[in-house]
């Protein structure tokens, strides 16, 4: 039996990462970019007023000596400074404007700073006067002036590749003037299930027949996890259909996720059509539920293909544990697997020994403390683990070590958040 760890290894090794594609910064929010900007021109390109005030020359508002860092700055005396107010300046204003001197000049944050202007004295350290201002506090050369080049250099980086791009990347991308990036885009998942017992959820099942969930839900998981999704549904089980299908989906994905290929009767031939296609690796790993998996790489692109179980429940956790973090690598994300918090247990929990438990549950805050509690949904001693209901009322895994059979009430555990994007 294979452990956990080295099963994550595998899945590490076999990542594919899609190849880059240039799109628009609006459509590039949250993907890994895959060259380096640079700005062509500085930042800003005038110097600027950096608050509502107004422009002045420093020192004929006090300047020399220096301002002080605090309120102990000693105020100008208004009976010896009142400047004329000569011209007000808006943001986006392109008509140029000389200061001369002993004047002052009403600007809005954001507009062109006039000739001869070193500082702009903000409102509130004056008396806000329309005509002539008296300023309350002196002003330093610099204060309050955005220069140009302050933010930004010609030359500077301003996005490096391999960095995920935020909302912060995307401005500084707009601020350089870069409508389009080049990155790496989702990672594209395609969700088969296969089982001769499977109908769409469009129909009325009969006597042995089941509805198909597993490639609704996994779909949903794959979008979750930030990939973008074909869900195939059914595939028709006749080894040569089958093939084409598979080769079909090996030739447009970066992943593969077959439910209903491993543990029942009829997936002895279904691993026989992909052993057609590649390297089909199916074993058991020290982990429940869903044990039994498979992973393996097929086609000439060599990609990746997880085989799961028919067993919804499983299907998930294996999912969770497997193939949302391999997304989550093609994607370029530092944090690929879910947060982790320690949480006290308000039920008891069995796991089987030697095998690490994924386990159904409700996390919760304490109102008083804050400390993190949470109550099982699964895994108590006679409790069916197999149960799709107690997977959508869940919000966490509690994740329990392999030499660890049994967990009392108030006993401290690890949980795995099992809602949360990002």
């Amino acid at each position: 039996m294979r452990s956990v760890d080295k099963q994550m290894a595998l899945v590490g090794r076999a990542v594919v990462t899609p190849g880059p594609v240039r799109i628009a910064i609006t459509e590039a929010l949250g993907l890994m970019c895959a060259e380096e900007v640079s700005a062509a021109r500085p930042m800003p390109v005038f110097t600027q007023a950096a608050i509502d005030g107004y422009a002045v020359r420093s020192v004929d508002v006090g300047g020399k000596p220096p301002l002080g860092q605090g309120p102990e700055a000693q105020p100008v005396d208004p009976a010896t400074v009142s400047l004329p107010v000569v011209g007000q300046v808006a943001a986006g204003s392109r008509e140029p404007l000389r200061l001369q001197p002993k004047q002052a000049v009403r600007v809005a944050t954001g507009a062109p700073l006039p000739t001869m202007a070193d500082a702009v004295l903000p409102l509130e350290w004056s008396d806000k006067g329309a005509d002539r201002v008296t300023p309350l506090r002196p002003v330093k050369t610099g204060e309050f002036i955005r220069r140009i080049g302050d933010d930004i250099q010609p030359g500077d980086v301003a996005v490096s590749p391999g960095s995920v791009l935020g909302a912060a990347q995307i401005g500084l991308l707009a601020a350089v003037g870069k409508s389009k990036v080049l990155v790496y885009p989702k990672p594209r998942v395609s969700i088969v299930s296969v089982g001769r017992e499977l109908i769409d959820i469009d129909r009325t099942p009969g006597l042995g027949q089941v509805l198909d969930v597993n490639s609704y839900s996994l779909a949903a998981a794959a979008k979750e996890a930030g990939a973008e999704v074909h869900r195939v549904g059914i595939a028709d089980g006749e080894p040569r259909k089958l093939k084409e299908t598979l080769e079909a989906q090996a030739m447009t994905s970066e992943i593969i996720v077959i439910s209903g290929a491993v543990g029942g009767s009829g997936s002895t031939e279904i691993q026989g059509v992909l052993k057609q296609l590649g390297d089909i690796d199916t074993t058991r790993v020290a982990m429940h539920p869903g044990s039994v998996q498979g992973i393996g790489l097929i086609g000439t692109e060599r990609v990746p293909v997880f085989l799961l179980p028919s067993n919804p429940v499983s299907c998930l956790v294996i999912f969770e544990v497997f193939v949302r973090p391999m997304i989550r690598m093609a994607l370029g994300k530092r944090n690929v697997t879910r947060r982790c918090v320690r949480a006290r247990t308000l039920t008891p929990v069995t796991s089987r020994p030697g095998r690490r438990g994924y386990l159904r549950a409700r996390l919760m805050r304490d109102a008083d403390t804050q400390d993190y509690l949470v109550e099982s949904l699964g895994g108590v001693s006679g409790a069916p683990a197999h149960l799709l209901a107690g997977m959508g009322e869940a919000n966490a895994l509690i994740r329990i070590p392999e030499d660890v059979t049994s967990v009392r009430p108030g006993d401290i555990v690890d949980v795995l958040f099992a809602n949360q994007s990002g």
